[in-house]
């Protein structure tokens, strides 16, 4: 054998062999011995044979499990899901910045409010970034589950999901469900004691309750006979969730406080993510009316929802640049509506649309500029 590796599995070249039926066995070979889980021996080996061979068999079984979990997580989804907090903590930050000395309390945020310092630098952000991730995880966990359970997804378009494929069992699923909602729970602890401690019981006590909402908001959607995701109420939601929710509540973090105008970003989230939501509804509109699952766009028809559609951007649209002309300083404000092209772009590739699973591209269009707009956004204010 030439050259300085060899991941033969053949016993002849390999003087570990394959005698062990162990998916994880790890061999060394080296001038004067061979190594694996089972024994170091000395062996006599040619010197113009010398050479180190690593072989490696990875436990494929348990490698396509975690390519499931991380599927049916559909990691996709998360940049939108964080982006409402990212504003609203933000602009939360930095009103505490620009108002140390006044009422507010001493530490915004988890950090003392220092000029220059970012939101990236406070524990609320990262611990409510990392809440949320968790409850978007724990939605599509549920929502692969209940779609599966009830054969929504036996013909659906766009990516494969596990629990209709059969690759996770309900049983499966329904336990990393329940693994999902305990961890953020606790998440979600730390992160109302990090932002109000000892000093604020009532309103910690309002925002664990939000997070207990949040969660069962999270399972709902799909799972369940009364599952709202199935009576046409999923858009609206979103919205309180993704927007009203996401902004206000990570900006009342910071702040302790809520001033009308951030209502203003939080509606331009909330109907972006009603968008994203409904683009998703208007692809599987087929399916979804055949099965019984009553979205908006099943109830409203391809036309209206198209008419729908352009209403949620136009007027998304509308709400971030009226903040900015309330809060003008300079014209490098507005960068943030390069993000609005491709959602420009996006309406009218829906108003031509003939073949709804064609829509399938124009989700991560919408989701990745909605993100993108939520930290230019946030930036830039």
């Amino acid at each position: 054998m030439n050259g300085a590796f060899d991941y033969s599995r053949n016993k002849d070249q390999n003087p570990c062999g394959n005698t062990h039926n162990d998916d994880s066995q790890i061999c060394i070979t080296g001038p004067f011995f061979y190594y694996n889980w089972f024994s170091v021996k000395s062996i006599p080996i040619y010197w113009e044979r010398i050479f180190f061979t690593l072989t490696f068999t990875p436990n494929l079984k348990s490698m396509k499990k975690v390519k499931a979990w991380l599927a049916a997580a559909r990691l996709r989804t998360l940049p939108l899901s964080i982006s409402g907090i990212i504003i609203g903590s933000s602009l939360g930050m930095e009103h505490c910045i620009n108002n140390v000395g006044s009422s507010l309390d001493v530490f915004c945020g988890g950090v003392m409010p220092i000029e220059n310092w970012h939101v990236w630098h406070s524990p609320v952000f990262w611990l409510a970034i990392l809440t949320t991730i968790g409850f978007q995880v724990l939605s599509n966990f549920a929502n692969d589950y209940g779609d599966g359970v009830k054969g929504t997804d036996a013909n659906r378009e766009g990516e494969k999901r596990m629990v209709a494929s059969g690759i996770i069992t309900p049983k499966q699923m329904k336990r990393g469900m329940i693994i999902t909602a305990v961890i953020t729970l606790f998440i979600a602890s730390l992160l109302i004691f990090t932002a109000f401690g000892d000093e604020h019981f009532v309103l910690a006590f309002v925002f664990f309750n939000l997070a207990i909402l949040s969660l069962i908001a999270a399972v709902k959607y799909t799972v369940g006979e009364n599952a709202y995701g199935y009576s046409g109420l999923g858009d609206l939601f979103v919205f309180l969730f993704f927007g009203l929710l996401s902004v206000l509540g990570s900006y009342f973090l910071f702040v302790k406080a809520i001033t009308w105008e951030i209502m203003l970003p939080a509606f331009s989230m909330g109907l972006f993510s009603a968008a994203v939501l409904n683009l998703n509804n208007m692809r599987d509109i087929k399916n979804d009316g055949l099965v019984g699952k009553n979205t908006l766009v099943v109830k409203l028809g391809s036309s209206k929802a198209k008419k729908y559609h352009f209403f949620l951007l136009f007027f998304g649209m509308v709400c971030a640049t009226s903040y900015t002309v309330m809060h003008y300083e300079s014209p490098k404000q507005f960068l943030y509506t390069i993000a609005f092209v491709p959602m420009l772009f996006d309406l009218v590739t829906v108003a031509r649309n003939k073949e709804p699973r064609l829509l399938d591209s124009e989700l991560k269009k919408v989701a990745l500029s909605t993100f993108a707009f939520a930290v230019l956004f946030s930036w830039l204010h």
